[in-house]
């Protein structure tokens, strides 16, 4: 298992269980597209796991970003996430 969720109050909270790669990135993606579609939350938040988030793991992040944003959902990373906030700020300000 890959993802965990819960949805409390329209709230979706998503744990990603361990750190993607490149096997295992895309199904994870898959998994979180399933989720908002099934369940059209007013706001998600993902915590990553501990430690820097490896590359296929932001790459994920962004992609959920991106996809919360085109459904008008509001994203955001857990309080525990900060040092992967401030990486993918910093990877969304390069790719401008």
């Amino acid at each position: 298992m890959l993802i965990r969720h819960t949805m409390e109050s329209g709230i979706m909270s998503l744990k990603l269980c361990c750190q993607l790669d490149v096997t295992n990135r895309a199904a994870a993606v898959l998994d979180i597209q399933g989720l908002l579609y099934a369940h059209r939350p007013s706001r998600v938040v993902i915590e990553l796991p501990p430690n820097t988030p490896s590359s296929a793991t932001l790459s994920a992040m962004l992609r959920t970003e991106r996809l919360c944003g085109t459904l008008g959902i509001p994203f955001g990373l857990a309080p525990s996430s900060r040092q992967a906030a401030r990486l993918l700020q910093a990877s969304d300000q390069v790719g401008r």
